[in-house]
């Protein structure tokens, strides 16, 4: 049997393309019907594919919860090690309930388990060679469900593979996504977050460092060290993180008396696809989970007056790891200032309609739950005419589109213009001579009808939002006073 990994606190990201195979392993609980848990495990399998692991299994069982050492039942670790090579017995002294090596309970038959495997894995099972199939072991498990460290510890032990919990692969990849300073920052931080309670004592550990004067004293553990070192670092980071984000507030102060939209959805549903349509610009777009986690602002192209900016914003997901939603809420603090939600829902892919609910929720809890919105269903052209017609029937309001499609993209530009224009107001605006550098402000936050110069300024006609024209008259104003009082 392989050597276990010796500490869980690996991360996705170290996953080698030695371990580029992996099994899919879930736990079906009491209201979870068949096609959820099959959703969730697709789910898992994109994200398994973006991190460059190739999936050669998938294991399922009905439990009533996920709380048991092992998770699985005997019968079903024991399957689960024949694909990764391992004993499937919890090694001796890795939990409290009992001494020695042992397989985990298991209350259940084993006929509530749901192996697939796909064909070019058969030997894994089989009575292939020897050789093969040691070549063809998995060597990562993925468990769709968060675990403690002692479940890692135990698992790692029974299978001889590195095992990672739903919570470690998305870390993982937004490790791998992360380009900015922002975004390294928010991740690291969440990342440290996950490993600080999952550290455990090296083998032979529990010794401890000198005490305080004179050596005497227990002084801290080798763990306790690691602990508070990490505190530190994140202590560090935040300090870092605040600074960085303290720029970005400015930005976003600057931005807030223009016209806004924020792109917001389920990860990969296309919202990168339609910010490149909307604005002309080239940001990035691929086919994975979270290719996006940097927020970009570009202008609505062709250009209106006053400007309208788009931003797009980080993906959604199932189980969004708690320190992650964290990290990223000044980042998602784009969607709670816009005027407008621009909900992208991808309408291909059979689970949209928890995607949409699980965007819906992380959106009231950012407290944009009652923003304007406008609900995109993307990727019609994926559709037959039957599911299309079924989603305009489902959700009348909504927009069944394409990002793809130039007319569709021409067609939501529209809305989103007459969106704004609902909102503006028409005006009349003076400004004195001395004062004309006031001229450009308003053209740049207004769109200008008319522009007379008169003997003592210039007379503007102009229509904008009620408050842009609010905020111009008090500078035109305290304008006026400044000037009275110089003289």
């Amino acid at each position: 049997m392989r050597e276990p990994p010796r500490s869980s606190e690996r991360n996705a990201q170290d996953v080698t393309e030695r371990e580029s195979r992996a099994v899919l392993v879930s736990v079906q609980l009491p209201g979870v019907s068949d096609e959820e848990i099959r959703a969730s495990l697709d789910e898992l399998e994109r994200l398994a594919q973006t991190l460059g692991l190739r999936v050669i299994a998938r294991l399922t069982q009905r439990r009533p919860g996920t709380a048991t050492p092992a998770v699985l039942g005997a019968g079903k670790l024991k399957q689960l090690a024949r694909l990764t090579g391992g004993t499937g017995y919890v090694p001796a002294g890795a939990t409290r309930r009992r001494k020695g090596a042992m397989p985990a309970e298991d209350p259940e038959a084993d006929d509530d388990l749901a192996l697939e495997i796909p064909t070019q894995a058969d030997d894994l099972v089989g009575e292939g060679e020897a050789e093969r199939a040691a070549c063809d072991r998995a060597t990562v498990v993925l468990f769709d469900h968060d675990l403690t460290p002692s479940q890692l510890r135990n698992l790692e032990g029974a299978t001889g593979a590195q095992v990672l919990d739903r919570s470690s692969v998305i870390l993982g990849i937004f490790q791998s996504h992360a380009h900015t300073r922002e975004a390294r920052l928010q991740v690291e931080i969440a990342r440290l977050s996950y490993v600080a309670p999952r550290l455990r004592e090296a083998r032979g550990g529990g010794d401890r460092q000198r005490g305080g004067i004179g050596g005497k004293g227990a002084g801290e553990s080798a763990l306790e060290l690691d602990r508070r070192r990490i505190r530190d670092r994140i202590a560090e980071l935040r300090e870092e993180l605040a600074d960085v984000q303290r720029d970005a507030e400015v930005r976003r102060d600057r931005r807030s008396q223009l016209n806004a939209v924020a792109l917001v959805g389920y990860t990969n549903a296309g919202k990168s696809s339609l910010m490149r349509g909307l604005t002309a610009s080239d940001v990035l777009v691929e086919d994975q989970l979270f290719a996006t986690l940097d927020t970009a602002t570009r202008a609505l192209q062709p250009p209106t007056q006053p400007r309208i900016l788009v931003s797009d914003t980080v993906g959604f997901i199932k189980k969004l790891p708690h320190d992650l939603v964290a990290s990223f809420r000044s980042t998602l603090d784009e969607a709670r200032t816009a005027a407008l939600l621009l909900h992208v829902v991808d309408a291909a892919d059979p689970a949209w309609r928890s995607q949409f609910q699980v965007t819906r929720e992380v959106l009231g809890e950012l407290g944009a739950g009652e923003t304007p919105s406008l609900v995109l269903l993307n990727k019609a052209d994926r559709l037959e005419d039957q599911a299309r017609d079924a989603l305009v029937a489902e959700m009348p309001r909504a927009n069944v589109m394409s990002a793809l499609r130039p007319a569709d993209v021409t067609a939501l530009r529209d809305q989103i213009v007459d969106f704004f224009e609902r909102g503006m107001v028409e005006a009349e605006l003076f400004v004195e001579f001395r004062d004309q550098r006031l001229v450009h402000t308003i053209h740049q936050a207004c769109r200008v009808l008319g522009e007379v110069h008169e003997a003592a300024g210039t007379r503007l006609r102009v229509r904008a939002p009620g408050p842009i024209l609010d905020d111009l008259r008090g500078v035109l104003e305290a304008a006026v006073v400044a000037a009275g009082s110089l003289a």
